[in-house]
């Protein structure tokens, strides 16, 4: 699977354009604030039907402007495919080969992607809700009935929570509230299966690259830290219900989840060094990489300004594992990339100055 080609009109400070990609690795190269991301954003936007940038789809289309539009061609192993994607201030609406979808599970895999960006890095040491993140982006591309299940609990959960602050506030009775709670159990559950076993093949995968990575000087472990199990889940959330309804939220459940990451049978996050916790987040994406490679199809990876954040050793063995996918990066000094890709990859270079992105592949 690659991305052929992407147009463009109204996507932030983007000139209009239609850019032909190379099916190895393009550059976007030229100062910051030029509108490098926002054709990232665009490539984002048009696989996952939301932006990784903000929750506010209408602050993609450019100032003035009443819509924006996104196309992209797909090249796949048994057929091609095709995304176009209309952005109003109102609403968004995304389409499948000329067919509208309902539901964002429709879009998922058509054009299967992992971004890594400078905040990427800061996956070992950031808080619990990046590393759910981190897993459950992955999980929704390959996994339609996951996406189902997390979207059908995080609205129950929204309204488990919207009833505790009412139960707070005006006394009214409890005793409804055990029926959201069965609901969320049956969702929970579901996911925790998922969440476990993805984990467990994410282990075995980053294991491997970061002997790789560190020479087979560090033993990396990675394991699944949910909130509860699914054999008392039932349980604690009967048991926290008057602290939940003191705090007005769900203090219970796979929304608390996280990962425990160790080095050496040491916990990194609490005692590794800088270079370590960035090895270890290196290995991390690359083992999701490398888990949609190995469930789909080989996904596109997209390169926010990354290099320019990893020491010579980390960029040099980030651009070896990622030969033969797909890449977009950014980047600033072109020429010192260009020097760490080589001359045997097949290399297509865009320079973006004030919105407007020149170079033809």
């Amino acid at each position: 699977m690659y991305l052929s080609s992407i147009s463009v009109e109204n996507i932030r400070n983007l000139t209009k354009k239609t850019l032909n990609l190379s099916n190895g690795i393009n550059v976007l190269y030229g100062k910051n604030a030029q509108g490098k991301t926002n054709l990232l954003e665009a490539v984002y936007f048009a696989a996952m039907g939301r932006s990784h940038r903000t929750n506010i789809y209408k602050e993609l289309i450019a100032f003035g402007k009443r819509e924006a539009f996104i196309s992209c061609e797909i090249k796949g192993e048994f057929a091609d495919s095709t995304i176009n994607v209309r952005i109003q201030k109102e609403k968004k609406e995304i389409a499948v080969n000329g067919n509208v979808i309902k539901k964002l599970v429709e879009l998922f895999g058509t054009m299967l992607i992992v971004i890594f960006s400078p905040e990427d890095l800061e996956l070992v040491t950031a808080g619990p809700r990046v590393r759910r993140k981190f897993i459950d982006l992955n999980l929704c591309q390959i996994h339609p009935l996951y996406y189902h299940q997390l979207n059908k609990y995080h609205h129950i959960l929204n309204q488990r929570n919207n009833l505790l602050k009412d139960i707070k506030k005006n006394k009214q009775s409890s005793e409804t509230i055990f029926l959201w709670d069965s609901q969320l159990v049956e969702c929970g559950i579901k996911i925790i299966d998922y969440r476990a076993k993805y984990i467990n093949s994410l282990n075995d995968i980053a294991k491997n690259f970061h002997n790789k990575l560190t020479d087979n000087k560090e033993n990396l472990k990675i394991i699944y830290r949910p909130n509860t199990d699914t054999d008392n889940y039932g349980q604690l959330m009967e048991s926290s219900l008057d602290r939940d309804i003191y705090l007005g939220s769900t203090s219970v459940g796979i929304h608390k989840d996280d990962m425990g990451i160790s080095v050496n049978n040491i916990d990194v996050r609490s005692y590794g060094s800088q270079g370590q916790k960035r090895s270890v987040s290196l290995s991390l994406k690359l083992s999701g990489i490398e888990y949609i490679k190995n469930k789909e199809s080989p996904p596109i990876v997209l390169l926010d300004d990354v290099l320019s954040e990893l020491d010579e050793s980390r960029q040099m063995f980030l651009l070896k594992e990622i030969q033969g996918l797909q890449t977009i990066l950014t980047c600033t000094g072109v020429e010192d990339v260009l020097v760490r890709i080589g001359d045997n990859v097949n290399i297509a270079k865009y320079e973006v100055k004030e919105g407007v992105i020149n170079g033809k592949y």
